[in-house]
C-alpha cells in the first residue's frame, strides 16, 4: 500500500501524528520516516518539517491544529496583531484563550486562560483564531504588568510605522473605556481603567510611553505631544514640554537615524524646537536612557526644573 508523503500531510510546516495514522501509516513506520527524513518534534503528537524553526508563530500554529477551540490571545495576540511589546515573542509563552473553560492540561511555554469569549471578540488573524484587537487591548491592561500593558495600549490605539507601512489606530480609547465598564467586577477590570487613564494614543514608541509613566510615578507632568510653532511658522511636535518652564523633553528610538536623510531631517527638527520661544531648554534621551537608566533622565529633569534630587 503507497503511503501518503509525510509532507503532503503536514499543515504549515506541522505535521500532526494523529493526521499521520489516520492516512495509513503505521506508528513504528511512522516514528522511523520522521526521524530518518530530519522532522523534529515540537510537543507531543505534532512534529517540524525539516529546516524549519520553532518560532513563536510555530509553536501558536502546533497548539491549534492538535486543540482548535483555543484562541490565540493576550501577548500573543498582540503580536499578531503587531503591537509593540516590550519583550520579545521568542521570550514569553505562547499565551491562548479557551472558552470553553475546559482545558486543564499545562505545557512548557504555553499559558493557557480559561475565559469566556463573545463570537464577536474571535476574529482570523493571519491564519489564526485569535481575539479581536479590541478584546486583545482590554486583555492586556486586566492582566499587566502595567508598563508592558500601556506600551502595547498606546501603540493600538495610535497610528504606527510597521515597516515601511503606516498602520491605521486597530481601536480607541472610547471603546476600551466602554468595554472595560462591561466587564464583570473582580476580573481586574478596576485597575485596567486606572492603567487605561495613563494611556496615550498619541505616543510615538514604546520608549515614549515609558518615558511618560516614569515621569508620572516621579510626580512629574508634563504634556505629552505637545504643539508649537516656529518662529517661519512651521509645526513641530514635541514629546514632552513643561510649558511653564519652558522645558522641551524629547526621546528617541533605538532606530531613529534609520539613514543619513533622517538624521538630516532629525537635526532640522531640534534646530527648528529651539528657535520656539516657548523653549528655553531641550533635553534629549535614549531609549536606552529611559529602559536602563531612569534615574539619570529623571535626575537630568528635575535639575533643568529646580527641584533638585528627591
Amino acid at each position: 500500500m503507497e503511503r501518503t508523503a509525510l509532507r503532503e500531510l503536514a499543515e504549515g510546516g506541522l505535521l500532526l501524528t494523529s493526521r499521520a495514522l489516520a492516512a495509513g501509516w503505521p506508528r513504528r513506520s511512522l516514528t522511523r520516516a520522521l526521524r530518518s527524513e530530519g522532522w523534529a518534534r515540537l510537543r507531543h503528537g505534532v512534529w517540524v518539517e525539516p529546516g524549519r524553526d520553532a518560532d513563536p508563530v510555530c509553536r501558536l500554529r502546533s497548539m491549534q491544529l492538535s486543540e482548535p477551540r483555543l484562541v490565540v490571545s493576550h501577548w500573543s495576540a498582540a503580536d499578531l496583531w503587531l503591537m509593540d511589546t516590550l519583550i520579545r515573542a521568542e521570550e514569553r509563552p505562547v499565551e491562548f484563550i479557551d472558552p470553553g473553560l475546559t482545558l486543564r492540561r499545562k505545557s512548557t511555554g504555553v499559558r493557557v486562560h480559561r475565559m469566556r469569549l463573545a463570537p464577536s471578540e474571535v476574529v482570523w488573524r493571519q491564519g489564526f483564531r485569535a481575539t479581536s484587537p479590541l478584546r486583545t487591548v482590554t486583555d492586556l491592561l486586566r492582566a499587566g504588568p502595567r508598563d508592558h500593558a500601556v506600551a502595547a495600549v498606546d501603540s493600538a490605539l495610535g497610528y504606527r510605522r510597521v515597516g515601511r507601512t503606516r498602520r491605521a489606530p486597530l481601536t480607541s480609547l472610547q471603546a476600551v473605556a466602554v468595554a472595560l465598564d462591561g466587564s464583570p467586577v473582580g476580573t481586574g477590570t478596576v485597575r485596567a481603567c486606572e492603567w487605561l487613564r495613563l494611556c496615550d494614543p498619541r505616543a510615538g514608541s514604546p520608549a515614549e510611553s515609558i518615558a511618560r509613566l516614569r515621569m508620572y510615578d516621579a510626580g512629574l507632568r508634563p504634556e505629552s505631544q505637545a504643539e508649537l510653532i516656529t518662529p517661519a511658522g512651521r509645526r513641530v511636535v514635541l514629546d514632552f514640554l513643561f510649558r511653564a518652564e519652558g522645558l522641551a523633553v524629547e526621546i528617541e528610538g533605538y532606530a531613529y537615524h534609520g539613514t543619513r536623510d533622517s538624521h538630516r531631517r532629525d537635526v532640522a527638527r531640534f534646530n527648528q524646537i529651539a528657535q520656539c520661544p516657548a523653549v528655553r531648554l531641550l533635553l534629549r534621551f535614549t531609549a536606552e536612557d529611559v529602559f536602563h537608566r531612569p534615574e539619570y533622565m529623571l535626575g537630568e529633569i528635575r535639575a533643568a526644573l529646580g527641584l533638585g534630587q528627591r
